[in-house]
């Protein structure tokens, strides 16, 4: 029996699947809510990380880079990295959130469920070490 949390594991690149088959339809609209609700979904399952990378891989795609989930999504990552929890639960009542899938509505309106001040201690930590030039990763 899965946990709750793999299943939003699970259902995070099942909506990337449906973002790159609505694209090959240039469903465009319905493309970009897929990307913007796998970032949700990572969000929801406190994977900012993944969110980050989810969203630093859909941002290479053109449809997506001008649209207003793509600007969600960068305000709600933002909101995160500053541990701003407020800022967090007024981009959840938004437009561009109220306009998607009802359960991923409802996902995004239960942000944040991590502790996002631990979050922004480790983003000032990664910030201060310094370059390692031998680190190719």
């Amino acid at each position: 029996m899965f946990s709750v949390t793999q299943r939003y594991l699970d259902a995070a690149p099942l909506q990337l699947k449906f973002g790159l088959a609505a694209s090959k339809c240039n469903a465009t609209n319905s493309q970009c809510k897929a990307y913007l609700s796998a970032i949700i979904i990572y969000l929801y399952t406190n994977d900012y990380k993944q969110a980050e990378m989810c969203y630093n891989d859909c941002s290479q795609i053109d449809a997506f880079c001008k649209s207003d989930q793509n600007r969600c999504a960068s305000n709600l990552l933002a909101a995160y990295s500053d541990g701003d929890i407020e800022e967090i639960k007024r981009i959840a009542q938004s437009s561009s959130i109220s306009n998607l899938d009802h359960s991923m509505i409802r996902l995004a309106r239960k942000l944040p469920t991590g502790d996002v001040s631990a979050l922004k201690g480790n983003t000032a930590r990664q910030e201060d070490q310094p370059l390692d030039e031998n680190d190719l990763t």
